[in-house]
């Protein structure tokens, strides 16, 4: 059968390992297995949040309510933008799709970072758009612009702090170079892992608010999947100005968050304090890995996330570590799909983390 032409250059985006497949491919017990690949809340998510959706559960049986009212109205209140200036999908990922197809499409330009998230490109080669990429590893606004202005990009993708290597962006830096991109030019800033940033480097902290008060061509992404522990539930958002939003609406599908999703993500919004919490304990358990990584003689990129990423020189082979640590039931990112020799490591609990460790230092 023949497919669509576009799908013969795009490789499929593979997600970490799920605990199901090391138990069944290395007889590891389900309790042995320690993932420590997706980014996710080793802590999970707030307590307010599970009883809450506990209460709904008998009542699958309706479809959800598609104008997600509450959930808006709390996102709204949150980053005090209006709620038409906000879109929600099944994972921020659905929202980039949306901005793609919006805007781009056979022969488009979309700018992004050398190493960055792969949906990206996933998304743009779905449209037959053109991937025009940086040359180095952390986001360079300087070469961004010199790019931008050599190739008039529909879209720009900036991921702060991005995805695989943990790095941010200052705040400044940021303003200053959205202030010389044309108002035709969507600029997409993936704001993933922002809490943590915010948390760790107020001058690399973003809000949706400023963005969308300052530009009429910037799309904010932001994620329940992280911080807020429901990667399960699959919920992200988009924050703009509403004429980008209403284009947005005419790509969305009904119905496109479940029930329990909608009721999941209002109630973790409500509970700061948790969030708070583990936030801090996860900068808590970093300083380990920056040790961990200077003994080895690893580079540990500075990370304003809830990973770290572990940089091998080229006699040593992340790749091999990876394998070998996935066969005695740790799960890590192996980022040679992005062409690093490296690691990522989603920073867990203490416990976890010592797992890591203990297994590591031998391999090493």
């Amino acid at each position: 059968m023949k497919f669509n032409a576009v799908l013969d250059d795009i490789v499929s985006y593979e997600a970490g390992k799920p605990i199901e497949l090391v138990v069944r491919d290395f007889g590891i017990e389900s309790k042995d297995v320690v993932k420590l690949a997706s980014n996710e809340n080793p802590y999970g998510c707030s307590p307010k949040v599970q009883e809450a959706v506990s209460k709904i559960v008998a009542n699958m049986a309706l479809y959800p309510d598609d104008s997600m009212m509450n959930l808006k109205a709390a996102l709204s209140k949150k980053f005090d933008v209006a709620e038409n200036e906000l879109v929600i999908g099944a994972g921020s990922d659905q929202v980039i799709e949306f901005a793609i197809h919006a805007k781009a499409s056979k022969g488009s330009k979309i700018l992004m970072n050398s190493i960055t998230f792969a949906m990206y490109e996933i998304y743009a080669k779905q449209v037959g758009a053109e991937i025009v990429r940086t040359s180095s590893r952390e986001h360079d606004l300087e070469e961004f612009y010199e790019l931008y202005l050599e190739h008039r990009p529909e879209i720009i993708f900036i991921c702060t702090p991005n995805n695989p290597t943990g790095d941010a962006i200052d705040a400044e830096a940021l303003k200053s170079f959205l202030d010389k991109i044309d108002s035709e030019t969507l600029v997409v800033v993936d704001g993933a892992y922002m809490e943590y940033t915010a948390f760790k480097d107020a001058s690399k902290s973003v809000t949706p608010k400023e963005l969308v008060s300052n530009y009429d061509n910037v799309l904010y992404l932001g994620t329940f999947s992280k911080a807020y522990g429901l990667g399960g539930m699959r919920v992200g958002y988009g924050i703009a100005r509403p004429d980008i939003i209403k284009a947005f609406y005419k790509l969305r599908p009904p119905f496109n968050i479940t029930t329990l999703t909608l009721e999941a993500a209002t109630v973790a919004l409500d509970d700061e304090a948790f969030v708070q919490e583990c936030i801090a304990k996860n900068f808590d358990e970093m300083g380990r890995y920056n040790d961990f990584a200077a003994t080895h003689g690893l580079e540990a990129i500075e990370s304003f996330t809830n990973f770290v990423t572990l940089v091998f020189d080229e006699d040593r082979s992340a790749s091999s570590l990876a394998q070998s640590l996935l066969e005695q039931g740790m799960i890590v990112r192996d980022l040679k799909g992005y062409g690093l020799n490296a690691i990522r490591v989603t920073i867990g609990t203490p416990a976890q983390n010592s797992r890591f460790f203990e297994l590591a230092e031998v391999l090493l």
